[in-house]
């Protein structure tokens, strides 16, 4: 796949590069923060171990949910992303937790070229957290992956809830943060410090020690908060769903939902019939 459409894309501020926040993600990461990613995977889908199962990333992102996946012991693990950066960082990982393994294949792939997801057969689980709301055209994302789950496999996908017009806003600063140096420093300096200082209350208010709010940010799914800042931050192209539009969209193409966690962004579990 040409890397020249990515780039253009990157220059007109019409993409963010999350390989690049990523590939300084992976200077923080250790066995904790996998371990964390790992419990993360067991919870949602409700299950000890993968061994058994085909494991599909799409978006791999850091590569961090695809390594869990290894490290939960399943059959086969694909990762995939449009971002060459982020492909690097899966591939990174590899060569550091699993160099020999012929079970974890990574490559570069859009979750918007439905010949060559087709191309990759049905899986067990197919895996795309936080990913499909970014691509520019997140209702033919949705679509594309519903045939890579095997019947009785999980789709296990997260979206950004709509908000109204709090998620137009943000969508507003997305756009200014990608259109030039100016626009990332005007809104990361605006926006971090509220943030920080909004957090700083809550925990007076509610007479918790302010520092664990950063140093046990870890314990949800193994992330950090400052590159999940950048990332939120950056994260364009920018799409949003209610619950109930993501729940009739796969209930019509065969789709039950086993588990729903609201929150940053919402997480579902369907099952194939």
């Amino acid at each position: 796949m040409n890397t020249a459409e990515f780039e253009k894309e990157v220059k007109s501020g019409a993409r963010y590069e999350f390989g690049k926040n990523w590939q300084k993600f992976l200077s923080v990461l250790n066995d904790d923060r996998i371990k964390v990613a790992e419990k993360s995977l067991q919870e949602m889908l409700e299950v000890e171990t993968l061994e058994g199962k085909t494991f599909l990333d799409i978006g791999s992102g850091s590569g961090l949910f695809s390594l869990a996946a290894m490290r939960l012991k399943a059959d086969k693990v694909h990762s995939l992303d449009y971002d060459p950066q982020s492909v690097a960082c899966a591939g990174e990982l590899k060569r550091r937790y699993f160099p020999d393994s012929a079970q974890w294949h990574i490559e570069r792939g859009s979750a918007l070229d439905p010949a060559y997801l087709q191309s990759l057969g049905q899986w067990d689980i197919v895996y795309s957290w936080g990913v499909l709301h970014h691509t520019g055209d997140m209702w033919s994302a949705l679509n594309n992956v519903a045939p890579l789950v095997k019947p009785g496999g999980v789709l296990f996908i997260a979206i950004y809830p709509d908000q109204g017009g709090r998620s137009a806003r943000w969508k507003f600063g997305k756009k200014l943060f990608n259109s030039s140096l100016p626009g990332k420093v005007l809104v990361t300096g605006v926006t971090i410090p509220v943030w920080v200082l909004r957090g700083l209350a809550k925990d007076i208010v509610t007479r918790k020690n302010p520092i664990l709010r950063y140093t046990q940010y870890h314990q949800t799914r193994g992330m950090s908060k400052m590159h999940d800042w950048l990332d939120w931050l950056g994260g364009f192209p920018f799409e949003v769903a209610r619950p109930d539009q993501i729940f009739q969209f796969y209930k019509d193409r065969g789709f039950s939902l086993q588990r729903l966690k609201n929150g940053g962004c919402d997480q579902y579990v369907f099952k194939k019939h």
